[in-house]
């Protein structure tokens, strides 16, 4: 609501503005505004106009800045859930950072549902069932969940009867699956008829995942936000049976931009990531989560 103001966002002279506006309303056939003594205001045809226009122009913004996203060979956007964001790519980061220096890497820790041709987002890592319809996916290995807890908890609830007098942790991040994977699951897998009546709730799992670290409890870990203390010794899983369903992680971005160089490095040492940790499942009776009869 400002020719001045509007001449300055678009670089022009105040005249050249004016004299575009004027070109608008003669080929529309009539005033786009009315102008007062010292401010304009929209006509109702004005009014009609500027919604269409503004998503245009906004558009327009969008794609031009995706096309030279697409040029930029030093940056990678990647958006994971917070839990992963926090659990697995910052612990490895400096990996990452080391073998390739040249690639500016970013972080959005968020689950918010993202559009990859609008957001400025190259890689979107989520969690959950798919498919994903017109985008370039590739599924990432199998997760399970299976209880974990400190080597000092391990020695005290090291066996199942042990267990079920243990302070629980429950991870409802995961309360959206069906069926569920969680503690009645999985001590129906290992054969028992046992719902722990008890126990701290998280809605976040990598806050899940700490309080078991701090010895608070014993909580279903995750492969994916474990595995790391797993290996390195700061949790321990008694026991070798473990939770699978049908939600994956998915490594996701535009299709026809898979084969970007930045896309493509990341990719490969994600991949090359999980497979140092392959180990960790050797060995385990993965056990399809079913309903309870």
């Amino acid at each position: 609501m400002s020719f001045a103001r509007a001449a300055e966002e678009l670089n022009v002279t105040p005249a050249a503005l004016s004299f575009q506006i004027k070109s608008l309303e003669e080929h529309l056939g009539t005033p786009v505004f009315r102008r007062l003594n010292r401010a304009v205001e929209l006509t109702e045809a004005g009014q009609v106009l500027a919604p269409g226009t503004s998503d245009a122009f906004q558009a327009l913004s969008t794609a031009w800045r995706a096309a030279l996203r697409l040029q930029d060979e030093g940056a990678l956007t990647v958006t994971a859930g917070p839990a992963f964001t926090a659990k697995w790519l910052a612990p490895r980061f400096y990996e990452f950072a080391r073998a390739h220096p040249e690639i500016d890497l970013r972080f959005s820790a968020s689950l918010r549902r993202v559009d990859l041709a609008r957001d400025e987002v190259d890689v979107a890592i989520r969690f959950g069932y798919g498919p994903y319809p017109d985008v370039y996916s590739m599924r990432l290995p199998e997760e399970w969940v299976m209880p974990v807890m400190t080597p000092d908890m391990a020695r005290q609830y090291g066996t199942i009867e042990a267990l079920k007098s243990a302070p629980f942790i429950h991870d409802d991040s995961l309360n959206f699956m069906n069926p569920r994977l969680d503690w009645p699951a999985w001590f129906r897998a290992v054969g028992e008829s046992f719902e722990p009546a008890h126990g701290a709730r998280f809605s976040n799992a990598d806050h899940a995942v700490d309080a078991a670290l701090a010895g608070a409890g014993v909580v279903l870990g995750r492969r994916a936000l474990v595995v790391k203390d797993l290996a390195e010794g700061r949790l321990v899983a008694p026991f070798k049976t473990a939770l699978t369903g049908k939600a994956h992680f998915s490594f996701l971005c535009q299709k026809g931009s898979e084969n970007r160089p930045q896309i493509v490095a990341f990719r490969d040492w994600i991949l090359a990531e999980i497979e140092k940790t392959a180990a960790v499942s050797e060995g385990l009776n993965i056990v399809p989560v079913v309903t309870e009869e």
